[in-house]
């Protein structure tokens, strides 16, 4: 079994960003993830028209896991469905 990857769409300067950063990586000390990649949603205009003010994003693979704020119940649940 392949679990996709997470990626977090973040801001530079996003308080929201930086507390949902700091949150998984926390989780992550006792939850195995899968690799964690960070994209600028101001580095693509794709990303920016789909997401704009709405981050942080977080992502598995391209199922939207959840926003705002880290949320580590959707989190398990995305991963026990892959």
């Amino acid at each position: 079994m392949n679990t996709p990857s997470l990626t977090l769409i973040s801001r530079r300067d996003c308080l929201l960003c930086d507390e949902m950063l700091a949150a998984l990586r926390e989780f992550g000390v006792a939850t195995p993830l899968p690799p964690l990649r960070q994209i600028d949603v101001d580095s693509d205009p794709e990303l920016t028209r789909r997401y704009g003010l709405q981050v942080p994003v977080l992502l598995l693979g391209e199922t939207l896991v959840c926003r705002f704020r880290f949320d580590p119940a959707a989190l398990n649940r995305h991963l026990g469905a892959g």
